[in-house]
C-alpha cells in the first residue's frame, strides 16, 4: 500500500498484521481519487475508522489542508501517526484516539464540519448506517462536501437523511463505494 500521487508520491503506508484493518486497496483508492479530484485542494478532511490512514494521507499528500484520524483501537491510531510521519504529512494531521460515533458527537459539540469525509468501518456490522446516522444528525458535512463510506454490498444504509443524499455508488468485487453530498 502506497500513496500514489502528491507531495508523498511513492511513500509506502505499514499496514498492521492479521485480518484487524482491512486497507482500502489501491485500485479502490485510485479510483476514488479520480472521483474527487477537483475536491481536495485546500479541504478539511475527517478519516472515521482510519486504520493505516491510508485515505486521509492520500488526501493531504494531494493539497487537502487538513485531516483529522479518528479510531478507536490504539494500535490503529499509532500506526496512523507513524505513517503520517513517514510521508512528512504530519503537520497537518491531527489524531483523535475514540470511537467514531463519539467522535462526530464531539464535532458537533464544538461546532466543526468537513469538506471530506471518510469512513471506513469494519463490513456487516451495522457501523455504516450509524456512523452516516450520526454524521447526518451532527451536521458534520459542509455545503459542497461529500462523505464517502466504503461498505460491504450486503450493507443496507439509511434512507431519508435530513442532510445528506447519496449521489453516486461504485462497486468494486464485494465493496462498494458510496458518495453522499450535503443537501442545501
Amino acid at each position: 500500500m502506497r500513496i500514489i500521487t502528491g507531495t508523498a508520491k511513492g511513500i509506502k503506508l505499514k499496514t498492521p498484521r492479521g485480518r484487524d484493518v482491512r486497507p482500502t486497496s489501491d485500485r479502490v483508492k485510485e479510483s476514488l481519487f479520480a472521483i474527487l479530484a477537483g475536491r481536495i485542494a485546500e479541504a478539511a478532511v475527517a478519516d472515521f475508522f482510519a486504520g493505516t490512514g491510508n485515505l486521509g494521507l492520500e488526501a493531504l499528500s494531494r493539497g487537502a489542508a487538513s485531516a483529522v484520524f479518528i479510531d478507536a483501537s490504539p494500535a490503529s491510531l499509532a500506526l496512523v501517526r507513524e505513517n503520517a510521519a513517514r510521508a512528512q504529512l504530519a503537520e497537518r494531521a491531527e489524531f483523535l484516539r475514540q470511537d467514531a460515533l463519539a467522535a462526530a458527537g464531539r464535532f458537533a459539540r464544538d461546532g466543526r464540519a468537513f469538506d471530506l469525509i471518510f469512513c471506513d468501518p469494519p463490513y456487516n456490522k451495522g457501523l455504516a448506517a450509524a456512523i452516516l446516522e450520526k454524521i447526518d444528525a451532527a451536521n458534520l458535512l459542509r455545503p459542497g462536501g461529500v462523505v464517502i463510506i466504503e461498505h460491504s454490498r450486503h450493507e443496507s444504509l439509511p434512507a431519508g437523511l435530513a442532510h445528506l443524499k447519496i449521489s453516486r455508488t461504485e462497486r468494486y468485487g464485494e465493496t462498494l463505494l458510496t458518495f453522499l453530498e450535503h443537501t442545501t
